[in-house]
């Protein structure tokens, strides 16, 4: 049985299957390219982004007598358009190990679609990345050195939380490569970092103001260190790995 998830529901739970889903294509690099008189080949200037990328499944729904048909249309148009100003989870069941943030795009054209072909389309606009379900486990073995290993071939952006007090330094060292370095003071029994938010916090305190140091910390492709300098009990990271 074929199947996706939105916003902590199943299609399935609606009578929804996938016939067929087309996001096989890579998302496009952001990047500009600039032309200079006099000069041969444009000059490349990149945003460093990807650009979001639409997942549509075409699915089909049980043929129902028209009262019942009614009802589960206006069930799934009350799935699908709930919350539509903010990403949702999305999982299917051709990809079990990686999940993507999406929200629903364009209209829905159900009773139009169906009645023409027996199934319809759905869009969601995504971001460009998918994030491996394992990348979420949190990595902890109770002391202020970790080790972890990056399995893909893009950086990840991980969430730190270091369990400590007073002035601590952070180390953030891939394997063969220079440290990155930051400083964080007056921490308050723990400290917490999110690099995909862009922000340092404790509960739901910001604690950008006690931090210094360069943007924040990444985890490259294969092994790297992380390591913490002060009255450190420990640290956990939830690496969040994801490709393409």
């Amino acid at each position: 049985m074929t199947y996706f998830t939105y916003n902590g529901r199943s299609s399935s739970d609606f009578g929804l299957h996938i016939e067929k889903k087309n996001v096989f294509s890579a998302p496009e690099y952001d990047v500009e390219f600039i032309s200079i008189p006099g000069r041969s080949g444009d000059i490349i200037n990149p945003n460093r982004r990807f650009s979001n990328i639409k997942v549509t499944y075409t699915v089909f729904l049980a043929r129902k007598n028209t009262a019942a048909l009614a009802s589960v249309l206006r069930d799934i148009k009350g799935w699908l358009y709930s919350e539509p100003d903010r990403y949702h989870e999305i999982t299917d069941s051709y990809d079990v190990e990686y999940f993507r943030y999406g929200v629903i795009s364009g209209s829905l054209d159900i009773e139009e679609q169906l009645n023409k072909v027996g199934s319809f389309t759905v869009t969601f606009n995504c971001k460009p990345f998918k994030y491996s379900f394992a990348g979420q486990q949190t990595i902890a073995d109770g002391n202020p050195r970790l080790t972890v290993t990056n399995p893909t071939a893009f950086d990840s952006k991980p969430y730190i939380k270091i369990y400590g007090s007073g002035l601590i330094r952070l180390m953030v060292q891939p394997e063969g490569e220079g440290a990155s370095l930051w400083t964080i003071s007056e921490v308050d029994e723990c400290i917490e970092i999110d690099s995909e938010l862009m922000n340092c916090f404790k509960d739901t305190t910001l604690k950008n103001d006690t931090v210094t140091g360069d943007g924040f910390p990444m985890l490259k492709p294969g092994t790297t260190t992380i390591a913490c300098a002060g009255n450190v009990q420990r640290i956990e990271v939830i690496p969040r790995w994801c490709c393409l």
